[in-house]
């Protein structure tokens, strides 16, 4: 398949309103953090676990499995399924009267959310030609900076009308309504359907054996994964920044949200499609692998975003480096997705996006928000001026780990690739 229709624009672009319904829901709570913290008489050690482990720890571990469930049932409506689960928990949210009334639906929306990812990167691998999956990929990772954009404008503006709780309710609705939409759409056609049907719906032994050794034969792989765990300490830590913009470096808290709702949209969308396509056009202009392209633009931007972090708030740099910040963020999907993609046998895609989703959400963002807010906790016990921009700045500082891992990636990319083919290509042969 080399030609992209209408349709599939209109199927990527639907998974796209998907996940940015599901970056709403997930990022509600660090967006109302000025709101809900002080009102649940939270520490920032609760926060960081509501935030972290709490939410990540069961939608990473239960992606492997939706994962799994994507390379064999329905994709479509296993997405459905998935969508009412957690849009209806993110209404419970609402009623959550401390740590634990808050802790338990959360648990159970990262069940509902776990499955969105695999199952639809599976599904855009089906519809979209090798040369522009990146592009594709990047698209759907829009969901990512208007998301979180839309969840800040969510508090500028109608928090003020419906309150934090009237909100949960409202977005809740409405991904019941969109589940309803996805439930009746049709599946695409899986790209190994020409091959033998064991090849097409492996058993789940075959699936991890196949995982395995994929890993196992590929080092651009393998530096991929580590680089995106790495990588996305920041973005963990991240989940702080509304309380560091409230409480040191002296906005008003619905103010902030307004103003960080415009850069997280615009610096994040243009990271995103310029992290999509530029990969895409990286990779076919000088055949070395995309993460050498990720390499270039975190090398580049570090300077500025470390800057943010320790300069006066409302200077050129500070908001340059607020914009870069979402930026850099969004530049991190296409590349790393597309790249996963095409290391993969095409028969285990949902489980290995599943596998990574794991690893850089449980490994990097989880442990990241989850040890940012001890590590916050411990400052201000210690009475560290400015705790929130100590542990930015330090957890900022550990995601530049990333940089020779996306090197090295890169170099190998074309290596594995080929050697990918060949073993998938003996295969089919002997099918």
């Amino acid at each position: 398949m080399e030609n992209v229709t209408a349709r599939d624009v209109g199927f990527l672009l639907f998974l796209t309103l998907l996940n940015i319904l599901n970056y709403v829901d997930r990022q509600l709570l660090a967006s109302f953090a000025n709101w809900i913290v002080p009102e649940l008489e939270l520490t920032n050690t609760q926060f960081g676990l509501l935030t972290g482990l709490v939410f990540i720890f069961f939608y990473a571990v239960m992606g492997l499995f939706m994962g799994a469930l994507a390379d064999r049932l329905n994709r479509t409506r296993l997405i459905a399924g998935g969508l009412a689960l957690w849009s209806a928990l993110t209404a419970l949210s609402g009623l959550a009267r401390g740590f634990v009334s808050l802790a338990i639906p959360r648990m159970f929306i990262g069940v509902g959310e776990s499955i969105l990812t695999p199952a639809s990167l599976s599904l855009i691998g089906d519809r979209f030609p090798a040369k522009w999956q990146g592009a594709a990929m990047g698209v759907f990772g829009l969901g990512v900076p208007i998301g979180v954009g839309l969840s800040l404008f969510v508090v500028a503006y109608l928090e003020p009308i419906f309150g934090w709780r009237g909100c949960f309710y409202l977005l809740g609705a409405i991904g019941v309504v969109l589940a309803g939409v996805m439930l009746f759409m049709k599946e695409p056609r899986r790209i190994t359907q020409d091959l033998d049907a064991e090849l097409t719906k492996p058993s789940v032994k075959e699936i991890v054996q196949t995982l395995v050794s994929a890993l196992k034969h590929s080092l651009a792989l393998k530096m991929t994964i580590f680089g995106g765990v790495a990588f996305t300490f920041m973005l963990g830590a991240g989940v702080f920044e509304q309380l560091w913009f409230a409480q040191e470096r002296g906005f008003e808290r619905t103010e902030i949200a307004r103003i960080t709702a415009w850069y997280a949209i615009l610096g994040g969308v243009a990271g995103t499609l310029f992290g999509g396509y530029g990969g895409d056009l990286f990779l076919r202009k000088t055949g070395i692998g995309r993460p050498m392209f990720l390499f270039w633009t975190i090398l580049l931007l570090s300077p500025i975003n470390i800057a943010y972090r320790i300069v006066e708030p409302g200077t050129l740099l500070f908001w340059s480096g607020l914009f870069f910040t979402y930026f850099q963020v969004g530049c991190f999907y296409g590349p790393v997705f597309a790249t996963v993609q095409e290391l993969t046998p095409p028969r285990i895609r949902g489980t290995m996006m599943a596998f990574v989703i794991l690893s850089i959400q449980l490994f990097g963002v989880a442990i990241g928000v989850s040890s940012a807010g001890v590590v916050i906790d411990w400052l201000i016990s210690a009475n560290i001026e400015e705790p929130y921009t100590v542990a930015l700045l330090v957890f900022t500082l550990i995601s530049l780990a990333s940089v020779p891992m996306f090197w090295l990636a890169g170099h190998r990319f074309e290596r594995d690739r080929n050697a990918l083919l060949e073993r998938e290509g003996s295969l089919t042969e002997g099918s």
